[in-house]
């Protein structure tokens, strides 16, 4: 008995401490779940016994620096199916597939789909939508939805960009500033059983969406359309590959405009341009669509490197004069070309030579053999150093997504025929927004500034939520070489190479370039033309270049038209702003205001 009893008692002090256990493990368990999961459970409790649909929020818009409008968005409505709710899926999907145009067997595939709900269409007029709002179908939900819409259609297409189908930036400035534009979905709030079906007299518990903020750019619409326009023209007219024009303040980096021909639709931008692609699309694979569609989307001015020819002369120049190695009056000799370490490079006049010329006149001229002297005489190591201090090895920093970077021999492998190439702009490349931002430096008294779209993020209001601020670099060259460059290149327009471009009363300075294509004897060019204006005080910076044009090809010939147009439109503008002020002075003079019109002028 006495074994019996200690047995006894130790079976039911194990039975006892498993139940203590036990008992301890599910007070614990309840505080775990009461306390430390408490909000984790609450929320899972909550998600099965409600469905939310999605209400997409205002893209912000995108307008140009006078507030017009360059991208909006329209109000269209999205179609959706609740499985459990749906009586007649058979029904319901012929009536869906004939009103949205689409193939019936995939829309009943989408009706039958054991899911919370399911998104049959998006972006759905709202004349369609009201059709199937009326029929009053068992399960179908209509909700508000936001179509990004762009009243230009093509216009600057490859840098505003375009969004995907959730509204998210796919490419340019949507891309870059999503954050700001893309706003905060909202829901609509359902309570519903275990099936998914809602309670009878359920109220809807709605939460509104945020909408994005407002980017004000620094575009001008009537200078982009212009510069469009007259791009287009040489293009056609010149057979020519493709075109860019950039037009910039060289004081700021803003961009006024910027142009690239062939471009495409933003409200149909999966729609191929080029008419032999289009007619044999549906026989591509789909890694050649794509790669077909990025082409269209890339923008020349940032995306892609050339060589700069000899616009880079500027650049060339300006190291001379920095470093003292000319003077506007040092003379020079043209034979026709020069011999570098045993190899005869000639001058783009040959056989015909320049002859005795000053260095002005050597700018004005563009002749090789005088930029290949000052390059000898400036050296790699310097020449490299220069190279860097004119960003030509970083990103402008614009507001673009995908920027390249110039493409540079590593100085060790530089020798003197390299270093005579590239005084005048050969054997290396670099993006003609590079070489914009580094000319507008030469030009505004030696600042590198960041070129840029966007100027403010604004809410609804008008209220501005963030001034975007812009870095400058280092200094490139001094005031007293920026005062002398912008002198010599307004002699080139005025007496050299770009004289086709010279409008009589007006100071332009600028620079042309003709620069042959890889591989060489190919027969293809780049003709290209930098001008800004006013040459004493330049407010207005242009770039333009035409790829591979057909018949002559010489930058000062080819890109004349446009230049010239451009100059007009510029001058016209500044004309008109320079009226405009002239009379608000006049307003703010009569009333006592401080306007004094000498500091108006000095501006312009």
């Amino acid at each position: 008995m006495d074994k019996i009893g200690i047995v006894s008692k130790k079976k039911i002090l194990f039975y006892l401490i498993v139940f203590q256990t036990s008992f301890a493990f599910l007070i614990f368990r309840v505080f775990f779940i009461q306390s430390i999961k408490a909000d984790e459970y609450q929320k899972m409790a909550y998600e099965q016994q409600t469905r939310d649909r999605l209400i997409s929020p205002k893209r912000g818009e995108i307008v140009d620096r006078n507030n017009n409008i360059i991208a909006t968005n329209e109000s269209v409505y999205s179609i959706s199916v609740i499985n459990s709710q749906v009586k007649e899926p058979e029904k319901v999907s012929k009536i869906l597939a004939e009103k949205l145009e689409l193939n019936y067997d995939n829309v009943l595939k989408k009706v039958n789909k054991k899911v919370a709900l399911e998104r049959i269409k998006t972006k759905v007029d709202k004349n369609i939508a009201d059709e199937i709002r009326n029929l009053n179908l068992d399960g179908v939900m209509i909700d508000e939805d936001i179509k990004r819409v762009y009243p230009n259609n093509n216009m600057a297409s490859q840098v505003i960009g375009f969004v995907g189908k959730d509204n998210q930036g796919i490419i340019g400035l949507e891309a870059k500033y999503d954050e700001y534009l893309e706003g905060k979905q909202g829901k609509i709030l359902t309570e519903t059983d275990a099936r998914g079906v809602e309670f009878n007299n359920s109220k809807q518990e709605r939460v509104s969406p945020t909408n994005g903020y407002t980017l004000v750019t620094s575009l001008d619409i009537n200078m982009q359309k212009y510069a469009e326009q007259a791009l287009e023209k040489v293009v056609e007219a010149k057979g020519a590959k493709r075109g860019s024009i950039i037009l910039m303040n060289p004081q700021n980096g803003e961009i006024y405009a910027m142009a690239n021909k062939p471009d495409f639709d933003l409200n149909e931008p999966f729609v191929i341009n080029n008419e032999d692609l289009k007619s044999n699309w549906d026989n591509m694979s789909e890694k050649e669509k794509n790669d077909a569609l990025n082409q269209m989307w890339r923008n020349f001015s940032i995306n892609d490197t050339y060589e700069p020819g000899s616009t880079f002369k500027v650049m060339t120049s300006a190291m001379g004069l920095e470093e003292g190695i000319v003077t506007p009056d040092t003379h020079f000799n043209c034979s026709g070309g020069k011999t570098v370490a045993g190899r005869y490079i000639k001058c783009w006049r040959s056989p015909r030579s320049h002859g005795s010329q000053t260095f002005t006149q050597g700018v004005q001229n563009s002749c090789n053999p005088v930029f290949m002297e000052i390059g000898e005489k400036l050296g790699a190591q310097k020449f490299y150093e220069y190279m860097d201090i004119f960003g030509f090895n970083e990103k402008t920093g614009v507001d673009l997504p995908g920027e390249a970077v110039g493409i540079m021999h590593k100085e060790e492998k530089v020798g003197p025929v390299e270093l005579a190439t590239m005084s005048f702009g050969q054997s290396f490349q670099i993006t003609p927004l590079q070489l914009l931002r580094a000319i507008s430096s030469v030009i505004n008294g030696g600042e590198l500034i960041t070129p840029h779209f966007g100027t403010k993020i604004v809410d609804e209001n008008g209220n501005v939520i963030e001034e975007l601020k812009y870095k400058k670099g280092e200094r490139t060259v001094s005031k007293e070489t920026s005062e002398q460059m912008k002198s010599i290149l307004e002699s080139v327009v005025a007496e050299g190479t770009g004289n086709k471009t010279y409008i009589p009363g007006f100071r332009i300075g600028g620079k042309t370039a003709t620069s042959e294509k890889l591989p060489r004897k190919s027969g293809k060019y780049i003709a290209s033309f930098c001008a800004f204006s006013p040459a004493e005080n330049p407010q207005v910076i242009a770039l333009v270049l035409v790829d591979e044009p057909q018949g002559v090809y010489y930058g000062g010939q080819a890109c004349v038209i446009i230049v010239q147009r451009l100059n007009q439109i510029i001058f016209v503008l500044f004309f008109v702003t320079l009226i405009v002020s002239y009379i608000f002075n006049l307003v703010n003079v009569y009333k006592g205001g401080s306007y004094v019109w000498k500091n108006i002028h000095k501006k312009f």
